[in-house]
């Protein structure tokens, strides 16, 4: 093995040979995932828990460009626009929303699709990325366990998770958020291989005797950019994708000091910090910042968005050296910085995120009693329920696996360990920050792939490494299935109350298994 070689395989070590069922795996799980998803997508024919805003507004973008304020309030406007009237928009008066427009245009590609009064396109957009995102977490999981068989599991745990399939069935912006999050993730674990390999070749071609201080330079990172695409898109659907931009930025700074010190650079941390950090920096957030104004083009150009004429009507007020646009959309942002800090009003749904983890109080997006004779109902009283439930049997598994991770990413030095964290940073830890705030446990699908992660390298402690033993192997082998069918087990359970199934209520009583889940 020459030095190139030997560089490579301490910068990537093993990578799976299999590239057929490393793509297949995961794609035909991701197809049985979508066909459940996309199955009778359309039902109910009813706007659910906060489709209210988006679907509305999405077609409002479709119609105007921007999101426009409805005539009445949403009990008004509702029951006619899911009849069928989708002109309930005031044509001269943009609405304050406090979301950006990325997940809303989104959304709205599928109305343009299906039509706008179709609930079938309301939700196709979602479904879609839902869909991919059980391929893209089966791809991801390849890679950063270096096992396709790991890769399928994870694929598999996706599509059969409870909370994921009702987003993906759902016209909301979380999804969205975390589709964008995990691309941009998965953008960065290629960048760490494509990049090692990179810094493999370059050390060698200095030849044996050389020492470095620092290491060559690595500029041009295309993954380090598609990432930044992502992440500008996520913080475009949802302002907190900017901590998702946050952590992972650090990630793959840390990622580059860890391959700077694997091939002997005696300067590695100030290398990285210098010659990797800064540029990574620089670069990803000019991206980022240009990705997420991009999103604001129909704003830009229209007159009659919210707060669009702000500078014109008020010449003195603001930072002065802005372009007028500019100037308006940051009084624009200013404001809705405001709403956001002062949602503070009691909701019956909503939950502290210290219990986000173990599901202890799930949000209900839709519920209904249909009464004997009424839509199929034959006992006196039927429930018909959506509810943004987490699988338990992945999401306890995963609480008990966040305190592993730390054990193998601090004292072990594991570096997937640490990746599947960062997901938890993003995406968990800033809302312990934010506890005054009225907020909910169903934000927890922008980290939910993590937690997908998170169950995975447990499954695959449980496994052993390629190189144990074989009755080791196939111990860990049984455990998987058995696990396996135990999440297959636990979704079909609840399936009625993640599709509004018309069931007995004492049938819906079975499944809330706490005080709190009512």
């Amino acid at each position: 093995m020459n030095r190139r070689e030997q560089l490579r395989a301490r910068l990537l070590g093993f990578r799976p040979s299999d590239v057929l069922w490393g793509w297949l795996g995961p794609l035909v799980i991701a197809v049985l995932g979508g066909f459940i998803r996309f199955w009778q997508l359309g039902r109910p024919h009813q706007l659910v828990f906060d489709e209210t805003y988006y679907v509305k507004q999405g077609v409002s973008m479709l119609d105007h460009g921007v999101e426009m304020q409805w005539k009445g309030d949403g009990e008004e406007v509702d029951p006619s626009f899911t009849s069928g009237t989708t002109a309930v928009f005031k044509t001269d008066q943009g609405d304050m929303v406090v979301h950006p427009p990325v997940g809303k245009w989104i959304i709205a590609f599928g109305e343009w699709i299906f039509g706008s009064t179709s609930s079938f396109g309301w939700r196709f957009s979602v479904a879609l990325l839902g869909t991919l995102s059980i391929l893209m977490v089966g791809r991801i999981a390849r890679r950063l366990f270096r096992s396709t068989y790991l890769g399928m599991i994870a694929a598999f745990l996706t599509a059969f998770e409870g909370h994921h399939f009702v987003h993906s069935r759902t016209g909301l912006l979380d999804l969205i958020l975390m589709f964008f999050a995990l691309a941009a993730f998965g953008a960065l674990l290629i960048d760490r291989d494509w990049s090692r390999e990179r810094l493999a070749d370059k050390v060698a071609a200095l030849g044996d005797g050389v020492r470095m201080k620092t290491g060559p330079w690595l500029l041009w990172r295309p993954w380090r950019l598609v990432a930044a695409v992502s992440l500008g898109l996520a913080c475009g659907t949802k302002w907190s994708g900017l901590y998702f931009f946050a952590i992972f930025g650090l990630m793959t700074v840390w990622w580059d000091m860890g391959a700077r010190r694997a091939v002997g650079t005696r300067h590695w941390a100030v290398s990285g910090i210098f010659k990797d950090g800064v540029w990574a920096g620089i670069s990803m957030t000019a991206v980022v910042l240009a990705t997420y104004l991009g999103s604001w083009v129909a704003w830009f150009t229209s007159e009659h968005g919210y707060n669009r004429q702000w500078a014109a009507e008020n010449p003195g007020a603001g930072v002065q050296w802005l372009p007028p646009a500019l100037r308006s959309l940051l009084d624009y942002h200013r404001q809705v910085l405001e709403f956001h800090d002062n949602l503070t009003s009691e909701h019956t749904y909503e939950s502290n995120p210290w219990s986000w983890m173990v599901q202890s109080r799930p949000t209900s997006f839709f519920y209904e009693s249909p009464e004997m004779g009424a839509e199929g109902c034959a006992v006196e009283k039927c429930s018909k329920a959506i509810t943004s439930l987490g699988s338990v049997s992945i999401w306890w598994l995963a609480t008990i696996a966040l305190f592993f991770l730390l054990y193998h990413w601090a004292l072990k030095r594991d570096w997937r360990a640490g990746a599947i964290l960062s997901g938890f940073v993003g995406g968990l830890l800033p809302w312990f920050f934010l506890q005054h705030r009225t907020i909910f446990t169903f934000y927890t699908i922008s980290f939910q792939p993590w937690v997908v992660l998170a169950v995975v390298f447990m499954l695959g402690l449980a496994l052993g490494p390629p190189g144990a033993d074989a009755r080791r192997r196939r111990i860990g082998h049984w455990i998987i299935a058995v696990y396996c069918l135990l999440v297959l087990a636990n979704f079909v359970f609840y399936w009625p109350i993640y599709t509004a199934q018309v069931i007995p209520h004492s049938h819906w009583q079975w499944r809330m298994w706490f005080p709190s889940w009512v």
